[in-house]
């Protein structure tokens, strides 16, 4: 039997952490989406794409194969039957990505890549849209949340930890501007699907919320 768990939510939730827990925990695999458009950049890039040529873009993007799979406990990106894992990271690829995941060509490609990956294994999604545009049949579907003052603290933590210099009223001011652009956005707004569960995390630890999950999937699949 295949479930899928769809997690939406706004920036700073907690979203990946949380959906990386709950899928190991339920021996599903975790669909890092974010990976699959840095793959399509790395894919574009390979291909000579320039960056600022939509038409040649949305041609491109077609020939690329993208999945997911866990060798050994870790999360491989393949594109055309190649690891492309180690190329993913680098500015070049983030910065192809950040301009071909407007593409509506692009979005369309990885939306049947991703639907297809969601059919032939169980899995947990993340992101802004999953269980309203990308999974809308998901056998679970979470709203996660938490105030923007708990979000903008939990950055804030993180930022320090690297040694970074920030203002947590710019941070937080950051993160309420960037929830206005999500819920405004023309395609595929960020909103809670009708049938999701609400979580909010803002009073809870990491292992309460993946324990809440959990008990939501076991309550919703009978399972």
């Amino acid at each position: 039997m295949v479930y899928n768990i769809a997690i939406d939510g706004p920036a700073g939730a907690g979203k990946s952490t949380i959906a990386k827990r709950v899928a190991k925990e339920l021996s599903f695999v975790y669909v890092d989406t974010g990976a699959m458009y840095r793959a399509m950049a790395y894919y574009l890039l390979q291909q000579n794409v320039n960056g600022s040529d939509p038409e040649a873009i949305a041609a491109v993007c077609q020939g690329a194969e993208i999945s997911i799979e866990y060798r050994n406990g870790e999360q491989i990106v393949l594109l055309n039957g190649e690891n492309v894992n180690a190329y993913l990271r680098t500015e070049e690829v983030g910065n192809m990505a950040s301009v071909s995941s407007a593409n509506p060509r692009v979005r369309a490609r990885l939306l049947d890549l991703q639907r297809g990956l969601a059919a032939s294994q169980s899995v947990v999604m993340d992101g802004r849209d999953i269980g309203t545009t990308i999974l809308p049949d998901a056998d679970v579907k979470i709203y996660l949340t938490a105030s923007s003052s708990t979000r903008a603290g939990r950055r804030y933590k993180e930022l320090l930890e690297k040694g970074e210099a920030c203002n947590i009223e710019e941070i937080q001011k950051d993160i309420e501007e960037r929830d206005r652009r999500d819920m405004s956005r023309e395609v595929s707004p960020l909103r809670q699907a009708e049938d999701a569960v609400l979580v909010d995390s803002s009073d809870m630890s990491i292992d309460e919320v993946v324990s809440a999950l959990i008990k939501i999937f076991h309550e919703k699949t009978g399972n």
